[in-house]
């Protein structure tokens, strides 16, 4: 009995000098962007355009103030083998793939100015990117690979990555966007476009470019049972 009475102040004084245990780190409540897995465009794969009022395309201007800085054609394709593209006759799961051509304008001819410094400034970032959520989007989305290549200098210059829902195609790495040059953005929709949308903004050289081109409505919750 005296030995275990002598060994009892020992366990509570190691029980006491324990450190507390620290408290769990909060789950962020803010989803981070997702980097996506850009896929090269293959035209091979792609049936027939859906055409609208306007054509099988959409054409819009990329202006900053007064000056058009390139333009945007879009166009939505059935997968291949169908050979007309109409929603409302094909099956729920049809996919629809949007497309996005844009073209830089030539550069303007200035007069070149000279060197103040040795001062290096950040470039502005470039960027193609929508403002509003990729209702229906399956994941699959990227842009030509060749494209790219001829642009930029690099074929894996662009990475794509999806914040709250948006899809944004940015410039990391390469020589710069050359002026007169056209790469072609795409991405997959389980839903039909619902018409042309102010959905999808051009950044490059610190200049934004609003353009309208064709955006699926958000799918609506199939409607429950009524009440009694």
């Amino acid at each position: 009995m005296r030995k275990l009475l002598f060994l009892a102040p020992l366990a509570l004084t190691a029980c006491g000098d324990r450190e507390p245990e620290p408290a769990p780190t909060p789950t962020p409540t803010v989803a981070q962007p997702r980097a996506l897995a850009p896929a090269d465009l293959d035209l091979s794969t792609l049936g027939a355009r859906i055409v609208g009022p306007q054509g099988d395309e959409v054409e819009t201007v990329l202006s900053a103030g007064n000056r058009e800085i390139g333009k945007m054609v879009s166009f939505v394709a059935c997968p291949e083998g169908v050979t007309e593209c109409v929603p409302g006759d094909l099956p729920a799961d049809t996919i629809y793939t949007y497309v996005h051509l844009v073209t830089l304008a030539d550069a303007p001819q200035v007069e070149e100015q000279p060197e103040e410094g040795p001062e290096v400034l950040e470039s502005p970032p470039t960027l193609f990117r929508m403002t509003q959520e990729a209702h229906g989007f399956n994941r699959a989305v990227g842009y030509s690979n060749a494209q790219a290549l001829e642009a930029l200098g690099n074929e894996d210059a662009i990475s794509i990555t999806s914040d709250g829902g948006r899809l944004i195609w940015r410039v990391t790495q390469g020589e710069g966007w050359k002026p007169g040059s056209t790469i072609t953005f795409w991405w997959q929709s389980t839903l039909p476009p619902a018409g042309p949308a102010d959905a999808y903004l051009l950044e490059i050289d610190g200049n934004q470019a609003k353009a309208k081109g064709p955006f699926p409505a958000e799918e609506k919750p199939a409607a429950g049972p009524a009440a009694n």
